[in-house]
């Protein structure tokens, strides 16, 4: 017996498959750590004086100088609500009524949920408009 981590096939033991995630999990916190620390010191906290607008965009995606979120919300809005209305045509053999509730209530509900997410980026939007301008 070779023990808990080891199985014997044939004349040759290997290593149990756990044993190499566990070691590949540590491998990736090591070069996670180590590539964190190298791209908030070479990108993010310092202050790159380049032409390349690969690097200057680099530089305001890692910082947070825009935010992705807007444009995904907008996207998720719009499928939600077409989702609902298309689905609400499903309810018509069932009931009218709850047709027109989930017509009309469900995209309002939906509405509603994205602007109150939506406000809190807009708060965002406000506040680095904000700094950007006592910054001046």
């Amino acid at each position: 017996m070779l023990g808990n981590n080891f199985v014997t096939t044939g004349m040759a033991p290997r290593i149990d498959v756990s044993m190499g995630s566990a070691v590949w999990t540590l491998v990736s916190l090591i070069l996670a750590a180590v590539g964190c620390f190298l791209v908030y010191f070479l990108f993010v906290k310092k202050e790159v004086k380049t032409d390349s607008k690969f690097l200057k965009w680099l530089k305001s995606f890692l910082n947070f100088d825009t935010m992705l979120i807007e444009s995904i919300l907008k996207i998720a809005y719009i499928f939600v609500v077409i989702f609902i209305t298309l689905s609400s045509f499903s309810l018509i053999s069932y009931s009218f009524l709850s047709f027109v509730v989930t017509l009309i209530f469900g995209n309002l509900i939906a509405r509603i949920i994205y602007e109150l997410i939506l406000i809190t980026v807009m708060i965002w939007k406000n506040t680095a408009e904000i700094k950007k301008s006592l910054k001046k």
